[in-house]
């Protein structure tokens, strides 16, 4: 394992001399920067930097790093995050067969998964033998509101930082996403949809999708918002299909091209190389 490191990310107002602000500020403690990435988004106005160095010789405490580092975007006039590179984050997944958690205990995901929410019994055994607690929470129109309380409540009682929306086929209140991701540039909510968008919305896409005889599928994972599966995309997927392909090929690799792009996403999110602006993500890969 490497050694850690810890992690600045910055958006602010563009200006003259910032990449020198921020990466002097980092040598200035003795920091051996190990990746720097910055963006200057000219049509916004916004600078976004993304500064990792190593913790090893730096001249503050890790619990000294967040106040120093606010007190630089509050002079700057922007937002911040600090984070380290060995933190293991909570995080719970909504609804999720084997392949998300297969990935965390191989290591591929630097997480643990102390929670898996679902409105299905089925998928408690799964949870159990990775030694996720398991709840199944029924959901309706009926009961929405008290269903939202208890995932609200089961999230605060786990600590969990990053919630994964694995196939969870429910649509969650705009009450819901103000209480446990309210907007910023640090987005906590992921989900995967395929990518037919617009096109094929609704039930049984991938019927629709063969017979106008699509020659490309593909998945799209993206932060939530209020606004339905049109939240800031971190990663995408694609595949090609043939005319030999029946529904059953294209659900297939459908689901393929879902598992990688909803990989993808969290691994770029824990990996702190993601940043929101404007409704729309600066990927630093």
């Amino acid at each position: 394992m490497s050694a850690p490191t810890a992690i600045l990310q910055m958006l602010c107002p563009d200006q003259p001399g910032l990449v020198r602000e921020l990466s002097g500020w980092v040598a200035a403690n003795g920091g051996n920067i190990v990746h720097a990435d910055h963006h200057s988004d000219q049509g916004a106005g916004l600078f976004l930097s993304r500064i990792e160095w190593q913790l090893e010789g730096f001249g503050l405490p890790r619990e000294a790093i967040c106040p120093t580092a606010r007190a630089l975007a509050e002079r700057l006039g922007g937002e911040y995050k600090v984070t380290f590179s060995d933190d293991r984050p909570a995080v719970a997944i909504f609804v999720s067969k084997q392949d998300l958690l297969w990935r965390v205990r191989t290591g591929e995901l630097p997480m643990r998964v102390p929670l898996v929410i679902a409105n299905h019994p089925d998928l408690g055994p799964i949870a159990q033998e990775f030694g996720a607690h398991f709840e199944h929470v029924p959901i309706s129109a009926a009961n929405r509101e008290e269903a939202e309380a208890r995932h609200l409540a089961l999230l605060a009682e786990h600590r969990i930082e990053l919630v994964v929306l694995a196939k969870y086929m429910q649509v969650l209140t705009p009450q819901f996403l103000a209480s446990f991701d309210p907007p910023d540039a640090f987005h906590r909510l992921i989900n995967i949809h395929h990518s037919f968008l617009p096109a094929f919305k609704g039930a049984q896409p991938y019927h629709r999708a063969w017979d106008r005889g699509v020659k490309l599928i593909g998945a799209t994972a993206h932060y939530v918002t209020e606004d339905l599966d049109g939240g800031p995309i971190i990663a995408q997927s694609t595949m090609g299909v043939g005319h030999r392909d029946e529904v059953d090929d294209l659900i297939r690799k459908g689901r393929d091209t879902e598992r990688l792009a909803l990989a993808r996403a969290v691994r770029l999110h824990l990996k702190h190389q993601v940043m929101v602006y404007r409704g729309r993500t600066a990927v630093f890969e």
